[in-house]
């Protein structure tokens, strides 16, 4: 058997000792002591689906992609504004790969002017891109360039020429760690010989939720194992901070976003609430009756708690996502 306490409640413990009198001795008494007379205080550890583990540490190194993508975009972006403004007009996030192509292929606005039509078009075509037109891209390459000082395009262009290749590099792990993410995913979702199939239902049960994507069910997976298997409504709530802090002493009563949470957690389901106002009527709804007393975020959060009640609800009867449900038990 294995236990963990809580660090906050651990402080609690010591406190009971003379202060500031410490050593090993002490210490493990304590936490004997503890486990004895406070067994509410810990909870059993159980050892994790080997899977779970891959997704967690997948799902963490994803979220650390898409930070390191969007600091290297913006100094991208900040780049092309010294000396190349024309281009952020094709993306103007300069997070595209398609961007990245052209700048390989003209990384200076002469050069740029320099591409014929059939180049332009074979570079769409290499890259798959159908949304852009050749002639409107090379249109934006013909705009004059931005008048700079002498060797400002120079050292401009050579400082995005060593961007290029660790954006590149990010993209291609971020793109191999979703195609990994999903692949454990299906594992999860499947069960092998031998094993019983409503134990891996849970999967499934999550993602039939509208809003839910791949790197949203991994993070609820990963982050939350625990609460989503036992059931644990209040607990996952907590976790992911949807569920508000009240302070209350005589007539005054403060109602507060709770910020001592799982962030990774916080932050998919507030992703999940925002995907599910746009896809679901009821979340959208919910949201919009929020709003008339609240601001966006905390419309959001609550959106978010009541999806996390109704996902709770679903392991528990072992049912799919069914939007005319509620529709039904109206009627």
């Amino acid at each position: 058997m294995c236990t963990r306490s809580i660090p906050s409640s651990w402080t609690a413990f010591a406190i009971a000792t003379p202060w500031p009198a410490k050593d090993d001795r002490r210490d493990a008494f304590v936490a004997a002591d503890a486990l004895r007379t406070d067994w509410g205080a810990f909870r059993r550890l159980h050892a994790e689906d080997p899977r779970l583990l891959q997704v967690r540490e997948l799902s963490r190194v994803h979220a650390e992609l898409i930070e390191e993508h969007g600091r290297l975009t913006n100094r991208l972006r900040e780049q092309l504004w010294r000396f190349y403004p024309q281009l952020l007009a094709l993306s103007p996030a300069a997070d595209e790969p398609r961007l990245w192509a052209l700048l390989e292929r003209a990384p200076t606005p002469v050069q740029g002017r320099r591409l014929t039509l059939s180049a332009v078009r074979a570079l769409l075509a290499r890259h798959r891109i159908r949304r852009l037109a050749a002639e409107a891209v090379r249109g934006a390459l013909q705009e004059a360039a931005l008048p700079v000082a002498a060797g400002t395009v120079e050292a401009a262009s050579e400082h995005v020429g060593l961007l290029l290749p660790r954006l590149q590099l990010i993209h291609a792990q971020r793109m191999r760690c979703e195609r990994r993410l999903e692949l454990l995913l299906e594992q999860l979702a499947t069960p092998t010989a031998g094993e019983d199939p409503e134990e891996h239902r849970d999967v499934t049960i999550l993602r039939s939720l509208p809003g839910v994507g791949r790197v949203v069910a991994a993070t609820m997976l990963a982050e939350a194992s625990r609460p989503l298997a036992a059931r644990d409504y209040q607990t996952l709530r907590a976790h992911a901070g949807a569920a508000p802090v009240t302070r209350q002493s005589g007539k005054s009563r403060i109602v507060s976003m709770r910020r001592a949470c799982n962030r990774r957690l916080r932050s998919a389901i507030f992703h999940w609430a925002r995907n599910s106002i746009r896809l679901d009527a009821h979340s959208r709804a919910h949201y919009q009756r929020l709003r008339t007393r609240h601001g966006h975020a905390r419309a959001l959060r609550g959106v978010a708690d009541r999806l996390l009640g109704v996902l709770i609800t679903m392991l528990r009867t072992r049912t799919l996502y069914d939007p005319e449900r509620r529709q039904r038990n109206a009627a």
